[in-house]
């Protein structure tokens, strides 16, 4: 199965541009339909003002501020052009977690961009983790330093035998097969053996043509997500697969401790499910 619509979201910032890339770059090679959503936030006047003016004042900076916004991300979609495609530009506004949640149950992917965090949002940090835990749909999100080539030629895909493990490789079988090489990495937190039964999921994968081969590591001094982030240096991974562990309440996101190193450090483009 083709990801024949990309939803990605397009907030108008700094490295919105390096998100496009890799979404037009998706959608121009599985022929398919790239829909671009902006949230504008609305305005939440503060507990307590001076008076009418004051409010007033702070409701005219808002709307300046949100056409801006709003002016920088169309623009930016505007030059996400190519051949093979289509696309649509969409516009509306509420919460960005609520907004990206909902269109993404009529996407085959979600594509984001990672929290840079010398840069002021009005998304969430944790936008990515939200919707891939609210939804059933895998969410690929963009390092802020942005992805030296369109990703899926070396994939390292996190696994564990886990459900949330399961989910993302079947998500991101559409790259897998294309990939030249698939890293199927086990990482042993407590010395224990590897009882992931990572060689069935190679060969699982091998009988969808993908070029899998099986690794195993353990994480002595260093954290799970430490070690995968280091492997993926070694192969020099431009994608990394995994599920995300977690879960959401009202307002509220609690993930584990591989999930929150992964999308805090990542390097390369990260491909999540829940």
């Amino acid at each position: 199965m083709d990801f024949k619509t990309i939803l990605a979201f397009v907030d108008g910032g700094e490295h919105t541009a390096d998100t496009l890339k890799v979404a037009t770059g998706l959608a121009q090679k599985s022929n398919g339909h790239l829909i671009g959503l902006h949230v504008r936030p609305r305005f939440q006047p503060p507990a307590f003002t001076d008076g009418s003016y004051a409010l007033d004042a702070l409701y005219k900076t808002h709307e300046e501020a949100v056409r801006a916004d709003e002016q920088r991300a169309a623009s930016a979609f505007k030059m996400a052009n190519g051949t093979g495609f289509t696309t649509e530009w969409r516009v509306i506004d509420g919460f960005a977690e609520d907004e990206l949640a909902h269109a993404a149950r009529y996407a085959d992917l979600v594509v984001v961009g990672q929290p840079d965090p010398d840069r002021a949002s009005s998304a969430p940090t944790d936008l990515a983790e939200q919707v891939a835990l609210s939804t059933e749909r895998p969410v690929l999100v963009v390092p802020h330093i942005g992805a030296s080539r369109a990703p899926g030629k070396t994939v390292l895909l996190a696994w564990n035998g886990s459900r949330e493990a399961s989910r993302a490789a079947t998500a991101a079988l559409p790259l897998l097969e294309e990939a030249d090489e698939v890293v199927v990495l086990t990482v042993d937190g407590k010395n224990n053996g590897h009882d992931a039964h990572a060689e069935d999921a190679a060969e699982w994968l091998k009988r969808h043509g993908v070029k899998a081969k099986v690794e195993h590591d353990r994480a002595t001094d260093r954290d799970i997500g430490s070690v995968i982030l280091s492997r993926a240096a070694d192969h020099g991974a431009d994608l990394i697969v995994m599920g995300v562990y977690g879960h959401s309440r009202v307002r509220e996101l609690v993930l584990g401790g591989v999930s929150r190193t992964m999308l805090r450090s990542m390097t390369a483009p990260l491909l999540i499910a829940h």
